[in-house]
């Protein structure tokens, strides 16, 4: 390899040979952990008609906003898989907000498990970076975390 064009055909051959194998457990499920602010989710993903369940309830009776119902489903809307998954999924800590993205931040990360080939559309829909945004913490002498008391020259 004296050119830089050898190297090039040697990086592409050897990304063509590794392949990922699907993980699944032996009931044919795939599970991940999903973040966001500080909620929790653990997600299992497995084949079936599209029932959501979190926390035991169905996905339209936890989160009532429509908006939320859209989040979560956007993992699959992107890789043309609604109707064809069931999710069971456990979520804690934080508000609905931030428990919909960590729902939605499992399930891209089960599909990406489940369905390996599904990883470039799932990684360009920037569906599998965890969200790290969070709430900045208050500052001493501050009314809020940036907020400042009001100035008054006497």
């Amino acid at each position: 390899m004296t050119e830089l064009k050898d190297l090039k055909v040697a990086v592409e051959a050897s990304a063509e040979t590794v392949k990922r194998e699907p993980k699944k457990d032996a009931l044919g499920r795939s599970y991940a952990t999903g973040k966001r602010k500080d909620a929790v989710a653990r997600v299992w993903l497995k084949m079936g008609k599209g029932n959501i369940v979190v926390n035991g309830r169905d996905v339209k009776d936890y989160f009532g906003r429509p908006v939320l119902q859209m989040i979560i489903n956007q993992p699959f809307v992107a890789t043309a898989r609604e109707g064809q998954f069931d999710v069971m999924c456990t979520v804690s800590g934080g508000g609905l907000s931030g428990q919909a993205g960590a729902v939605r931040h499992g399930i891209s990360r089960c599909l990406d498990l489940f369905e390996p080939e599904l990883h470039k559309v799932l990684r360009q829909g920037g569906f599998l970076t965890r969200d790290s945004r969070a709430v900045e913490r208050k500052k001493a002498g501050r009314s809020k975390a940036r907020k400042r008391y009001q100035f008054s020259k006497r």
